[in-house]
């Protein structure tokens, strides 16, 4: 895999014209699961929440609606473009990176697909762990990208090769830019240092079948990426393939683990 010396910036753009499109496959996917993780007890009627890194604002909206009238939901990005404030929801452009928490007494912090890609995340979770109120729960989700993605059917040993090709420069791309793939698994044991208790991790991957959402996904981060994929060595031509494969319905893969950690902070 491709290595440099991190830069320390945010890898991905909501700005970009494929923003949209990736962060909608990424709540079809995730979504269903990080809604079982938020269940009673962890998220209540009542609650005040934190949506750090919020996107596209799907999960603050179902959180706003969990905690009803009485609660209070916070949804912070560094581009807060495709959020939207509604009743009791209620939108901050924030960066966790360098802002203090925009509170100090949240019953649920949640934060999905965003620690893995700063390079001070360990100090970051200490924050968010800080903004807690006592008996309040952190919920921490990343993708482990630490092993191949195992490819199921592919139309050709060409094509399954191409495949992995472009997504090891992908995950270079990544590391370039301060992520740590293998972060999913350290949350855990970092919550527990953290002084959080009740701790419980699971860990979740389905197959992708091409032309699905869930590999509309690689193509959409190709395009976001393709600057730093091209000048990792990646042709035009291969990666105009790798979008055709994709689609192709003959070719399949299973996903990354998606790995969900939650913690309370004693009473």
């Amino acid at each position: 895999m491709a290595t440099a010396t991190s830069d320390g910036t945010y890898t991905f753009d909501n700005g970009q014209p494929d923003a949209v499109p990736q962060m909608q496959a990424l709540e079809s996917f995730l979504d269903p699961i990080t809604t079982r993780r938020l269940a009673q007890p962890v998220l209540r009627p009542g609650a005040t929440c934190w949506e750090v890194g919020a996107g596209g604002g799907s999960m603050a909206r179902r959180i706003a609606r969990a905690v009803g009238d009485d609660g209070h939901v916070l949804a912070t990005d560094i581009d807060p473009t495709h959020l939207a404030a509604d009743g009791n929801l209620h939108v901050r452009r924030h960066d966790v990176r360098t802002e203090p928490p925009p509170g100090d007494a949240f019953d649920l912090i949640h934060a999905r697909l965003v620690l893995l890609h700063l390079p001070d995340r360990r100090r970051v979770l200490r924050t968010l762990t800080g903004a807690l109120a006592p008996g309040g729960w952190l919920v921490v989700e990343e993708f482990d990208c630490t092993a191949p993605l195992r490819v199921l059917t592919a139309p050709t040993d060409d094509a399954a090769k191409l495949f992995a090709q472009v997504m090891d420069a992908m995950m270079g791309v990544l590391e370039n830019h301060g992520a740590d793939l293998g972060w999913a698994q350290d949350v855990h044991t970092e919550m527990a240092l953290a002084g959080l208790t009740d701790l419980d991790t699971i860990t979740h991957s389905q197959s992708w079948a091409g032309g699905s959402t869930g590999t509309s996904l690689y193509e959409t981060n190709s395009r976001q990426l393709e600057p730093d994929l091209l000048a990792a060595g990646l042709s035009p031509n291969q990666l105009n393939a790798f979008r055709r494969l994709v689609r192709d319905p003959g070719f399949a893969v299973m996903s990354y683990h998606f790995v969900s950690t939650r913690g309370r902070l004693p009473s």
